[in-house]
């Protein structure tokens, strides 16, 4: 048996137990681990052509499973205490005041209000990577200022959900650009500028295609329905953390021999410090904290297994082959093809998407002259459009729960998303097929 008829045999195993443990009514996250598994012990024991070894001793597999599940520890520790500092925040009475004073100030200004409510929406997932965090934080405080314009249920939810998805893609923290540049040892730096232009763009045309018509916030409303917020708030103190988020990440560039290494994981923490010193009534630190563990385990497991699948499919050559398999496909065909397969396949995968099919399109697109950080830029964009998808939905789901929506799940809520899914789509095709030049005007 040669080396590749192996990692197709291996191959093979991945797919089948990952669809069985799914018709199983397995999680994602241990369906993955469950075909990572069979995939260990296939390896291990199938003959491996040139290889001499005829099994892999069982001290090696252990040893690649725990390697593996180290692989996206900095960026889960990103992901937990950027959260953590969010819900802290909210905790706090925060977001409850920020999204009042807009609509007390902006009320009888419908367009300045919906904008206000974009970048209330959008920096959660900006700061986290997480679509869900956003739509956890700060989801339903908008969706009540929305039922006060007049938006309909099913664009109110389709917003909610797109917005959501534009925040994870915008930078800082883009989750599924780290992942695929770490796999490609393509360092994360020229992103921000594409990412924001494609994520802000995005936004700001699901917001007007769905909710920019309509009558002025209805003030006494949206303010019933809002939480009232602990007395002693003001713009100040609302400020202060980001303000300490932003000085200290700034530092870190702007005197790069003269200030300390800090990590973006205790930025985070020291915020969150912060935001217990600012608010008027002291949050609950560590119900706060077992509330965030619980909310993120999933997506944390995900990431957990998605770097043992990793570690496991570039040991069979599994990764291999399906690098070779992307990378020989002619550029016209994935130009007209990726909008339709990155979304899907993020509904499928999540976030293993990006280092499975990721790193050999990064590889590809710069053997040929394009470049690979607009392209990778463009890519996840399209990613977190698929979170609506089954069979997880993350996002999706989280949208339609945390609005309490009882409308048609495709018939109105994906339905109302499509348009706006187009632009976003068409507008990110044409950053990946322009990427060189494109790269001379906002670099990258």
């Amino acid at each position: 048996m040669t080396i590749f008829h192996h990692s197709l045999l291996v191959l093979g195993v991945i797919v089948a137990v990952f669809a069985l443990s799914k018709y199983l009514k397995f999680t994602t996250e241990l369906s993955m681990f469950a075909a990572t598994l069979a995939a260990l012990a296939a390896h291990a024991v199938l003959p491996k052509g040139v290889d001499p070894r005829s099994a892999l001793p069982f001290s090696e597999m252990i040893r690649h499973l725990v390697e593996g599940s180290f692989t996206y520890f900095d960026v889960c520790l990103i992901f937990l205490t950027a959260t953590y500092f969010m819900a802290l925040y909210k905790e706090a009475g925060g977001v409850a005041f920020i999204v009042r004073e807009i609509v007390r100030t902006f009320h009888s200004r419908r367009i300045v209000c919906l904008l206000l409510l974009v970048v209330v929406m959008m920096v959660p997932g900006a700061i986290t990577g997480s679509g869900a965090t956003t739509v956890l934080t700060v989801g339903s405080l908008v969706g009540a200022v929305l039922v006060s314009m007049g938006v309909p249920e099913d664009k109110r939810v389709a917003l909610i959900f797109l917005l959501a998805a534009m925040s994870a893609a915008c930078p800082p923290i883009n989750l599924w650009a780290m992942m695929a540049s770490a796999g490609a040892n393509m360092p994360y730096v020229g992103f921000a500028i594409p990412l924001a232009i494609l994520s802000i763009s995005g936004a700001l045309f699901s917001a007007f295609w769905l909710a920019g018509r309509g009558k002025s916030v209805d003030l006494d409303k949206a303010l019933a329905d809002l939480p009232e917020v602990p007395a002693g708030w003001n713009w100040g103190r609302a400020s202060l953390p980001f303000v300490v988020l932003i000085a200290l990440v700034l530092a870190g560039r702007i005197l790069p021999y003269s200030f300390p290494i800090l990590g973006l994981p205790l930025i985070f923490m020291i915020s969150g410090l912060t935001v217990l010193f600012v608010s008027p009534v002291k949050p609950r630190l560590f119900p706060v904290a077992c509330a965030t563990v619980k909310n993120l385990l999933g997506l944390v497991g995900i990431m957990v297994v998605v770097g043992i699948l990793i570690q496991v499919t570039a040991l069979s050559g599994v990764r291999g082959l399906l690098s070779l398999a992307v990378v020989t496909l002619p550029l016209s065909v994935l130009f007209y093809t990726l909008w339709i397969i990155l979304p899907v396949s993020e509904g499928v995968l999540q976030y293993a998407v990006a280092p499975l099919f990721g790193v050999p399109l990064i590889m590809l697109f710069n053997m040929k002259g394009l470049n690979p950080i607009i392209s990778l830029a463009a890519w996840s964009v399209m990613w977190p459009l698929g979170d609506c998808l089954p069979p997880t939905a993350v996002v999706g789901r989280a949208s339609v729960m945390e609005l309490n929506y009882k409308g048609s799940y495709f018939g109105g809520f994906v339905k109302a998303t499509l348009v706006p899914m187009a632009f976003i789509l068409l507008l990110s095709t044409l950053f990946m097929v322009y990427s060189k030049e494109l790269s001379n005007v906002i670099g990258g």
